[in-house]
């Protein structure tokens, strides 16, 4: 019931094949990541549910032993599709970012609504609280052009700069993020060929992201004149 109601409150229209910017935060801008421990359990529940055909709750996955764990995302990587592809994400104090390319019809909506819910229940579970975790429906934008595309990578890669979270000399170690993956070639589940192919190599998108941390910071102070805000 409560995923119909999610589904039905969508607005945008998410096509399948066409990328997106996607973003929530916490209800009444509340922090939804409180330890450390609470930003690994989303980044986990986020490279499960991304398959389509996930076999069980992630919450029973979390019981299995380890290589029963690892074998069952053999089977998902090999045999199961995916609901999206993503190409960036950030998790930061109180809000989340992807850039998600939708593989099959509202796969977008289907991967926010497992996701959340999933944390949700983990999170008040944890720090025992009743309630919504997230503040209503994901935001998404379409990326209608290439340059479109690379610059909301950069913004979601410079988040923790531009919101003075850390310096831009710890950015590439922020482990919330799909930055160490594009810049250390760090093991994850991130898609980073789509962006990277419109640079030499990694140093030139580095530079392409790094150097930009002044205005980042400048429009994360006016953007709620003008933007809406994750």
């Amino acid at each position: 019931m409560w995923f119909t109601k999610y589904m039905a409150q969508r607005k945008t229209i998410l096509a399948t094949n066409e990328i997106y910017h996607v973003y929530n935060r916490g209800v009444e801008k509340r922090p939804i990541f409180l330890i450390k421990r609470d930003y690994a359990r989303f980044t986990e529940t986020t490279n499960y549910y991304r398959f389509a055909n996930c076999p069980m709750r992630f919450s029973y996955l979390k019981l299995l032993p380890h290589e029963e764990k690892d074998n069952i995302f053999k089977r998902l990587e090999s045999e199961s599709k995916k609901l999206v592809d993503i190409f960036t994400f950030c998790f930061m104090p109180n809000h989340i970012h992807f850039l998600l390319k939708q593989l099959v019809d509202k796969g977008i909506s289907k991967f926010m609504a497992k996701i959340t819910n999933a944390f949700s229940h983990y999170f008040n579970t944890r720090h025992d609280r009743i309630g919504h975790l997230f503040q209503g429906n994901f935001g998404a934008v379409r990326m209608e052009t290439d340059e479109q595309l690379i610059h909301v990578s950069r913004y979601i890669h410079l988040n923790p700069v531009s919101s003075y979270l850390i310096e831009i000399k710890d950015l590439p170690n922020y482990e919330y993020s799909s930055y160490p993956e594009y810049i250390n070639g760090a093991s994850g589940f991130t898609n980073t060929k789509e962006v990277l192919s419109y640079f030499k190599n990694k140093d030139e998108y580095r530079k392409f992201v790094e150097d930009q941390t002044d205005y980042a910071r400048k429009l994360e102070n006016i953007k709620h004149l003008t933007l809406e805000q994750a």
